[in-house]
């Protein structure tokens, strides 16, 4: 028996919508056991904004899945060699929404040795974007 591919995709999951179910989706089909690490709410605030849900919230919701085998809760923003070493991760998984410049500052050493694969960026819904509808229905628009 062959031993099982374990992926790893990294994520804030915040307002769990349909983008990351894809997102995961796709992540599986590289690999038999799914790894999501969630990013804490202080590292999310300091280059997005602070989540809306809390880290707990976030892991209970993506630890149900369908997709997902395994949570790594306050994961660490910068993807290593040795926390993929630590973990028996074989691959990890993006989307291909990242710029180059970001590819380089969280996966840096990772993608150097072939182990990061992109996959599509499901367009039209994001967490920013239900924030905004929500703010708007909120405003009576």
């Amino acid at each position: 028996m062959t031993p099982a591919t374990r992926v790893y995709v990294d994520m804030v999951g915040d307002l769990f919508h349909p983008g990351h179910v894809a997102l995961l989706k796709a992540a599986r089909q590289h690999g038999d056991h799914l790894i999501v690490g969630v990013l804490s709410d202080e590292v999310v605030a300091s280059y997005k904004r602070q989540p809306i849900m809390t880290l707990a919230e976030r892991v209970a919701v993506i630890a149900a899945c369908r997709y997902v085998d395994e949570v790594v809760p306050a994961a660490p923003f910068r993807v290593t060699l040795e926390f993929l070493d630590e973990h028996g991760i074989a691959l990890v998984v993006h989307g291909d929404d990242i710029t180059p410049e970001a590819i380089d500052e969280v996966y840096g050493p990772v993608a150097a040795a072939g182990r990061l694969r992109l996959v599509h960026y499901t367009a039209g819904v994001s967490t920013t974007d239900l924030i905004a509808r929500v703010q708007r229905r909120s405003a009576g628009g």
